[in-house]
């Protein structure tokens, strides 16, 4: 690691852990930031031992990751024991004394944070721990509310909780500088959005996307298959304008068939736009319009500066597009009625290919495409970028049938398999149950219940 970078801590929340690289990867991307990492980084730890420019790098980093709990300047780390790892503190205190002694004047409030991973410490233990460090030269008082410096101490007992060894693998210790932008997540619950569907994306996914999506203020944001809007809300919370579609109209004006148990008739005035307006972003709303995904209604000149979007599967959501007829029926209403415009299935392999397609010809040069990939058993997030304006490949793009060919039919006859050895397995632990229970005296009685003789009720 370069020595003009400062060593920083990144400690991560243990949620959607596969998508940590992704985001630091984009953020970094977003604010231009430079980062190292350690010849031996693991990624799958909940730190990350890193090398920032400085705390203003870091805050940057910090105010925008969904991922990240905190990040701390690093003041000592130790894989060999606690021992070492308190000669090491002492060692950094002492060379360092001059710079790290406006911290540990008598005016500054202070607080330390005892943290451990895959191992449980009472108050107490934590409260031994920092009287440990009696050595720290602090002189202010203590406030766990709001103090002026904040120091975390961290123990990571590795990542197997049937394997706990008898010392912690890694202790580290520093000074707190920034905490991430996780209480967005719940600013945007879904518990309390306005207008929600069948669908509508988790918060901290939908803010993941936008984050991998590169979205900033004042970019235009598209998502083609808009359902609820959550995906708009999350790139309208990073400043971006945003615009979106969908074939269904009940969805789009809000009269689809409410998703809330308890409620039977939807609110007059739930819609994507009012979404907006209940976060303070109603003013970046640009509109959604009920339109066919598969028969493009944009001009060649418009541009996108990211598309992020959940594309249905047909699992929950129909796979829909406008049927076209060549012939008029005989029997079809005059040309003044109201016409209904009937639907045929979209195909997945279809959908997928016009999106790429639709995506290069929209993005800008560097512009994102975030899109959800189904698979049998998940999906996966996938990330596309622009790196060429030629079109001369656009009509190139073939995805294998095998891939994604009659996915709703596959789907469910796997579920039903799975359905079926979930169900032998029930059957052979019952089996299992009753030779336990004839082990042990037990006895089956005329309710179906096993007890032992004594226990059983009066005939």
């Amino acid at each position: 690691m370069s020595s003009t970078l400062k060593k920083y801590v990144l400690w991560f929340a243990q949620e959607h852990v596969d998508f940590r690289q992704a985001e630091i990867a984009s953020l970094l991307r977003i604010w231009n930031i430079q980062m190292e990492t350690p010849a031996d980084h693991n990624p799958e730890r909940p730190f990350w031992v890193v090398g920032l420019q400085n705390d203003e790098a870091a805050r940057k980093l910090a105010s925008r990751s969904m991922s990240l709990r905190c990040i701390f300047e690093l003041w000592a780390h130790s894989n060999e024991g606690l021992a070492n790892f308190h000669q090491a503190l002492r060692q950094h205190i002492e060379t360092n004394a001059q710079s790290l002694a406006t911290h540990f004047e008598a005016n500054k409030s202070f607080k330390i944070t005892v943290e451990t991973y895959n191992k449980h410490f009472s108050q107490r233990e934590k409260v031994a721990k920092i009287e440990t460090m009696q050595y720290l030269p602090v002189e202010g008082p203590v406030n766990l509310k709001t103090p002026d410096v904040h120091y975390w101490y961290i123990e990571f007992w590795g990542l197997d909780p049937m394997d706990v060894p008898e010392q912690p693998y890694d202790v580290l210790f520093g000074r707190w500088v920034a905490d991430g932008k996780r209480d967005m997540i719940n600013e945007i619950s879904l518990k309390t959005r306005k207008f929600i569907g069948n669908t509508s994306m988790d918060p901290q996914l939908s803010l993941l996307m936008a984050n991998q999506g590169l979205v900033e203020s004042g970019h235009l944001v598209f998502d083609p298959f808009a359902g609820s809007g959550s995906l708009l809300v999350a790139a309208a919370k990073f400043g971006a304008y945003v615009a979106g579609a969908d074939i269904d109209y009940m969805i789009v004006h809000g009269k689809s068939k409410p998703t809330r148990v308890n409620q039977k008739v939807r609110e007059k005035d739930e819609s994507i736009y009012a979404n907006l307006q209940q976060y303070g972003c109603g003013g970046l709303f640009v509109d959604v319009l009920i339109a066919d995904f598969s028969r493009s209604i944009w001009a060649d000149s418009i541009v996108f500066d990211s598309i992020i979007t959940d594309p249905p599967y047909g699992i929950r959501e129909a796979t829909e597009r406008i049927e076209f007829k060549t012939q008029r029926r005989a029997t079809a209403m005059t040309e003044d009625a109201v016409h209904y415009p009937s639907t045929s299935p979209y195909q997945l392999c279809q959908m997928y290919k016009d999106l790429l397609q639709f995506s290069a010809r929209h993005l800008k040069l560097g512009g994102r495409l975030v899109c959800w990939f189904p698979m049998l058993s998940s999906r996966r997030l996938l990330t596309y970028e622009k790196v060429s304006d030629s079109e001369a490949d656009l009509g190139a793009f073939e995805m294998p049938a095998t891939v994604v060919e009659n996915f709703r039919e596959r789907y469910f006859t796997q579920l039903a398999e799975d359905n079926g050895t979930r169900k032998e397995r029930r059957l052979e632990l019952r089996e299992v149950g009753r030779k336990e229970a004839k082990k042990r005296g037990k006895q089956q009685q005329p309710d179906g219940k096993w007890r032992f003789p004594q226990d059983a009720p009066d005939a």
